[in-house]
């Protein structure tokens, strides 16, 4: 079963930070254990799926699939009972996962627009953590929504400049680029953050020229998502 486990630090960081920030824009509430239970088993389910629908081979990730999705069925159950509204959230990533069901037939998962889908559906979470935790203010909730579609976003221009398009300079001024606006919309969107934004920036532009690794990349992103975590609370919401 390991090896059917995503083992990408971005789509980790995905996971977890946007829930995190769901949880910060209302309040930690006992329902989030289910349904933070629930977005990851969906997430390990995801994965096998799409891996089948890659190699046309179901066969091969018929135990994964088996088994994530009998741990995941009670789960949507009992969240869908004690909170049927969740469904509607459900909705609006549907469209976003053909999508990627798309790009995996053709076999072309790393297109950017697949990235951006994914990116999207992922920070989508934020609504419902949001609305079970029993949130005010939904427009600190899209302001977090923002925030975080951005900021992945940007790392994936970012670390594909450091992996797949390396040696690519257009890709890397866009990145660059990409991630100066970023740091200039700041300023209006969220000006309590311009300064993790700039560290932001600065990693875009520096860490491409050092030659490092596809798996220290990853392993110092999990950091990056981390700063951008405790900016929020101490900065963000102060």
């Amino acid at each position: 079963m390991r090896k059917y486990i995503p083992n990408q630090h971005g789509a980790w960081a995905m996971l977890i930070l946007p829930f995190l920030f769901g949880v910060a824009a209302s309040g930690r509430q006992w329902i989030h254990i289910p349904l933070f239970a629930c977005w990851l088993l969906i997430y390990l389910f995801s994965f096998p799926l799409l891996q089948g629908v890659k190699s046309g081979k179901f066969k091969r990730y018929e135990k994964p699939l088996k088994v994530y999705g009998t741990l995941l069925v009670p789960l949507v159950i009992y969240l869908v009972i004690t909170e049927p509204v969740l469904l509607w959230f459900v909705l609006p990533l549907l469209p976003l996962f053909a999508v990627n069901l798309y790009y995996a037939k053709s076999k072309n998962e790393r297109a950017l627009l697949n990235d951006i889908s994914a990116i999207v559906a992922f920070c989508l979470i934020i609504y419902p953590v949001f609305y079970v935790g029993q949130g005010e203010s939904w427009r600190t909730a899209t302001e977090l929504f923002l925030l975080a579609v951005l900021y992945f976003v940007g790392t994936a221009f970012y670390v594909k400049t450091v992996i797949r398009e390396r040696n690519n300079i257009t890709f890397y001024y866009g990145s660059v680029g990409y991630h100066l606006l970023f740091a200039a919309a700041g300023l209006f969107l969220f000006p309590s953050l311009v300064v993790p934004l700039l560290i932001l920036l600065i990693r875009a532009a520096v860490v491409p020229k050092t030659g490092i690794s596809a798996k220290h990349t990853g392993m110092i992103e999990i950091g990056f998502s981390l700063m951008l975590y405790v900016s929020v609370l101490v900065l963000y919401f102060n």
